[in-house]
């Protein structure tokens, strides 16, 4: 996969975007850390932006203008983008600290709905997780995130659901893991 990413050409500006898409719970975050890792390893220059920077629960995938004229814009004319994270510390999505990508040569995003169809222009490679059985992904996300968020992460499964449905995200990737 790695390989197919740095053969693919660049859609946004002079950056290769791959896109890590797929349910909560479903293993995005960890599989991102490691395509990092080896691109880094290799010398590439890499940069990753998570959904969960943006998203709340009560704005799933609405944020996307801020992502778009934060990061992409910039990143597609050569400069620098910037964005502030949501700090979810406290179990509470509330504003958090600035953050900087420098152009780099591959820029990963990852995270529900980072594959939506409105970037899929723009991406060099779109992978898609299942992750298991909605059960088994609620119980990680659960394990990851806290007892207390499970009612919120089963109404956001149940959101997401229906967005994956609408936006086809698991038909346009390139690579499909279960």
């Amino acid at each position: 996969m790695i390989d197919a990413l740095l053969a693919a050409p660049p859609r946004l500006g002079a950056v290769r975007v791959l896109a890590i898409d797929g349910p909560s719970g479903s293993g995005k975050s960890t599989l991102a850390g490691k395509i990092v890792a080896d691109l880094a390893g290799r010398g590439v220059r890499v940069a990753l932006v998570s959904t969960d920077d943006f998203a709340t629960w009560d704005e799933p995938v609405s944020w996307w203008p801020r992502w778009e004229t934060g990061v992409l814009e910039p990143l597609r004319a050569g400069e620098p983008g910037g964005y502030r994270r949501v700090d979810w510390s406290t179990g509470i999505p509330q504003p958090g600290e600035e953050v900087e990508i420098d152009v780099p040569d591959v820029l990963v995003l990852e995270g529900v709905s980072s594959g939506r169809a409105r970037i899929r222009p723009s991406l060099s490679l779109l992978v898609w997780l299942d992750g298991g059985s909605e059960a088994e992904r609620l119980d990680r996300a659960v394990a990851r995130d806290g007892a207390e968020s499970r009612a919120e992460l089963r109404r956001w499964q149940l959101f997401e659901r229906g967005w994956f449905t609408v936006d086809g995200t698991r038909m346009a990737a390139d690579y499909r893991i279960s």
